[in-house]
């Protein structure tokens, strides 16, 4: 029977992938101390776009029934208006567009999952008109909360698959929570500054973007830069390492849909579009970066609705969702 979700297999895990995440947190956790401005950009050189594409892969696989038919066209639709606001120069108007554009976002994958509960569909109507007035008042914010909130994505996809596991989930999903939330709450509560290299210019101009307005004075700036590069590098271990392995059926999925990146067609695609990057940003970081946050809108946004779909807990035609089993 078709799910908004596919199960994940029905066997433990093991240690391997738990020792995995845990050495991967040790090594991402020293780089981002000792280097944060480095590890952020070379990061994202490296392994942006190849993320990206895996990302995609996984999501349009494993929910293959809530990103399907008109509602895929019209999130693609709005998501493609973003891209063009991010690729226009950076301005007052352009700003405003983009997150009017991700708030009409929201409110389409809310209408549409809620259309059959019109109560809670009002009520997520007015927390929708309310956020998006304080994000136009307070853009700076707002950019930076959505920055921090992608890379913390991954514990509600990780929560997610887990659910198929008959055994040893408690541990997995207490490792998960370990770097997702109590590594950043150490980095940004200064616990663990004394092993943190001093700041740099590159780290100062990095903290621009990755530090809420009011917080850019003293060492709160060099803390969300570290909590950024950790996070990042915790991120595409998550899309290019473990669900790539771990969660096969979303990758077979997903070749039912786009048979034309079967295979090893969909590492090549992302290898060699993240090498023509990483050249943009050897030779110009402003305008690379500025293209990768364009095209990374795609696999950004499209996580929304998808989220939605998982607090909610139902499928888009209105019914509680069940793991294929």
């Amino acid at each position: 029977m078709a799910t908004a979700a596919l199960a994940a297999p029905a066997r433990g895990l093991g240690v391997a992938p738990l020792a995995g995440f845990l050495a991967a947190t040790a090594l991402a956790l020293a780089a981002a101390l000792r280097a944060p401005a480095g590890t952020a950009v070379l990061g994202l050189a490296l392994f942006g776009i190849l993320h990206n594409v895996l990302e995609l892969r996984y999501v349009t696989g494993r929910f293959e029934s809530v990103l399907a038919g008109p509602f895929l066209k019209l999130l693609v639709a709005l998501i493609t208006g973003i891209v063009l606001c991010r690729l226009l120069p950076v301005s007052t108007a352009s700003r405003a567009a983009e997150i009017l554009l991700v708030y009409g976002l929201l409110a389409a994958a809310c209408l549409h999952a809620l259309r059959r509960r019109p109560w809670l569909l009002a009520a997520s109507a007015v927390l929708l008109l309310l956020a998006a007035a304080a994000s136009l008042s307070f853009p700076g914010y707002h950019f930076v909360v959505l920055t921090h909130l992608h890379n913390l994505v991954p514990l509600l996809f990780l929560l997610e698959w887990s659910r198929g596991l008959p055994r040893g989930r408690a541990a997995f999903m207490a490792v998960q929570c370990g770097w997702v939330l109590v590594v950043p709450a150490l980095l940004l509560g200064g616990t663990l500054d004394g092993w943190a290299a001093p700041a740099t210019a590159t780290a100062d101009r990095l903290a621009v973007s990755y530090t809420p307005p009011g917080w850019q004075d003293g060492s709160a700036g060099l803390r969300f830069v570290a909590v950024f590069a950790f996070l990042q590098t915790m991120h595409y271990v998550v899309w290019v390492w473990f669900l790539p392995r771990y969660a096969p059926e979303a990758s077979a999925a997903f070749e039912r849909r786009a048979p034309g990146l079967r295979g090893r067609r969909a590492w090549a695609l992302g290898l060699a579009a993240g090498a023509a990057l990483a050249v943009l940003f050897a030779s110009d970081y402003a305008q690379g970066k500025a293209l990768y946050a364009a095209l990374a809108s795609y696999h950004a946004y499209l996580e929304f609705p998808v989220l939605l779909v998982l607090v909610l807990g139902i499928d888009p035609t209105g019914r509680k969702l069940r793991a294929s089993r």
